[in-house]
């Protein structure tokens, strides 16, 4: 028997399932060029930036620091933390987020001389350790930089992967965050492209259908 891309076995009821809820949002919304960003350390930064807030607000900052030519780990990292809360200011919690920033930016120019190449070399659970020992940066913040950045095979967790698949019963309400992200790495081929496409979609669906009062009579994947 064929097996579907993505698919681990075609035996693995968990897997069929989470490849036909993945399949039905592909062909009804289509593919979400995730993640907008012309540049590896432009998503790293957007991935600190866009914590509690929208990506319009994120792009009016990185606006403002491309503006300024800063979107370099190394210049960034020379900035007055002060001067780049100003910058960041359009991204909201500004003091933290530039803290946050620099905590980061202190790793990767201490411990990698600024370099991207030298920390995305790391195998992803390396990565993952290093990234999580930076203070401000948590598990989704540091999931995003591994697979929209290092382009590295990780599913990326957060409330509305949680919420979509609560709903639909193919989760317990009291599942973790390593519970969720351990179902997609066990039933899903470790690929960074389905990855992507897949957490870009589940968003997709949570802001338009999925939301807090759900539209489900008009939901895609009503049926599943």
């Amino acid at each position: 028997m064929k097996e579907i891309i993505g698919q681990k076995s075609s035996y693995d009821p968990v897997s069929k399932r989470l490849m036909r809820l993945y399949e039905t949002l592909f062909l009804f919304f289509g593919p979400q060029h995730w993640w907008p960003g012309e540049t590896a350390f432009e998503v790293m930064v957007g991935a600190v930036l866009t914590q509690n807030t929208n990506w319009k607000n994120v792009e009016r900052a990185i606006a403002n620091l491309k503006e300024r030519g800063l979107l370099d780990p190394v210049r960034l990292n020379k900035l007055d933390q002060k001067e780049l809360a100003e910058l960041i200011r359009p991204a909201g919690y500004y003091n933290i987020k530039a803290k946050r920033l620099k905590n980061l930016l202190s790793t990767v120019n201490e411990k990698f001389e600024g370099d991207l190449n030298q920390i995305f070399s790391l195998d992803t659970e390396s990565l993952r350790q290093v990234l999580l020992s930076v203070k401000g940066i948590g598990k989704e913040t540091a999931d995003s930089i591994i697979l929209y950045a290092a382009k590295k095979p990780i599913f990326v967790v957060d409330s509305y992967t949680y919420r979509v698949l609560s709903r639909h019963n193919i989760i317990p309400e009291e599942s973790t965050y390593e519970d969720i992200q351990e179902l997609f790495h066990t039933h899903l081929e470790r690929d960074e492209r389905l990855y992507n496409e897949y957490h870009a979609l589940i968003v997709k669906l949570c802001k338009t259908y999925c939301l807090k009062e759900p539209k489900c009579r008009d939901c895609p994947i009503k049926d599943l």
